[in-house]
Formats: structure tokens, C-alpha cells, sequence
């Protein structure tokens, strides 16, 4: 019985070049979006000049765009708060960059440090508010593009606390 695979045969992988997928020029699965805002939220260069804090209303800038998705800053001063949405037919992730921002949804509140991120799909429900004393960034990818953001004025989200958030 012959026990050599093909990889056996072939030697290294990488000198396989026709095995070898092609890298994206942009993301497309949940995987690669999440690598996405890991990669920026490591890069300060990208965002950090960009960043305004402003008292009267929530910041945001649309940092980034690509086939079917768009990355959006946003700052948050503390008392600044999101209401309690969903994303309408877009998917999504939230990065925290900096601060903590807490959020709530119908299983409860989490607390999102630094470095934090949460993945949701369509008509996922919550609300994002910056709890702490200091200021928060965190960077937002939605595919497709976010066209909309349905506002609930369903009762208030429970207060029961879960564990928290895993940390990149």
C-alpha cells in the first residue's frame, strides 16, 4: 500500500502556487471581517487622527468602503448612547478601540473594553452606551453597507450582567 499523499509528493505547500488561493483585495466572509477590524483597530495611523469627541451628538465618519460593506468610526463621550436598534438586512462587527462601552440586548448587559468585539446578524437587537467616565472609540463594519437602523421602543433592556466580552 502506497502511503505517500499528494502533499508528501508535492513537497512544501507554498511552492504549489496552483494550490494556493488567490488573497482577496477585500473581505467577504465573517472571518475576513472581523480580520478586517482587527487589522484596523491594530493600526492606529487609520483612525486615531481622525477621532472628534463631541458633547451634543454621537460622532461618526465613514473610514472605509469596498464591495458590499462599508467601516464607520464613531467616538463616544460618556453619557452618549445609541437607543436600542438593529441594523436592518445588514450584518455586522464592533470593535471597541478605546473606553468601555457597555451593551445591552434582551440576554443582558456586557461591558466592551478596549479591544472587544462582537459579531451580530441581521435583526440583532441593542443598544451601545458609554457608561464610564472617559471617552470610547470603536470602529463599525456592516455588510452590506448600512442603509438602515430601525429604532425599538420595546421595554428597556434587562439589566442581568454577562460575562465578559472576549478581548482581541
Amino acid at each position: 500500500m502506497n502511503s505517500d499523499s499528494d502533499l508528501q509528493i508535492a513537497g512544501d505547500i507554498l511552492e504549489v502556487t496552483h494550490l494556493l488561493q488567490t488573497p482577496r483585495e477585500h473581505p467577504a466572509t465573517v472571518a475576513e471581517f472581523v480580520g478586517l477590524a482587527r487589522s484596523l483597530a491594530e493600526d492606529r495611523s487609520q483612525w486615531e487622527h481622525l477621532v472628534r469627541y463631541d458633547a451634543t451628538t454621537r460622532w461618526y465618519h465613514r473610514l472605509r468602503t469596498g464591495p458590499g460593506y462599508e467601516v464607520w468610526l464613531l467616538s463616544w463621550v460618556p453619557g452618549q448612547g445609541s437607543g436600542l436598534h438593529d441594523h436592518g438586512r445588514s450584518s455586522g462587527v464592533l470593535t471597541v478601540l478605546d473606553g468601555t462601552l457597555t451593551e445591552r440586548t434582551e440576554r443582558g448587559t456586557r461591558a466592551l473594553r478596549a479591544g472587544a468585539q462582537r459579531v451580530f446578524a441581521p435583526g440583532y437587537v441593542h443598544e451601545v452606551v458609554n457608561e464610564a467616565l472617559e471617552p470610547a472609540v470603536s470602529l463599525h463594519v456592516y455588510y452590506p453597507g448600512l442603509t438602515e437602523m430601525p429604532m425599538h421602543t420595546a421595554p428597556h433592556c434587562e439589566a442581568r450582567a454577562l460575562p465578559d466580552a472576549v478581548t482581541a
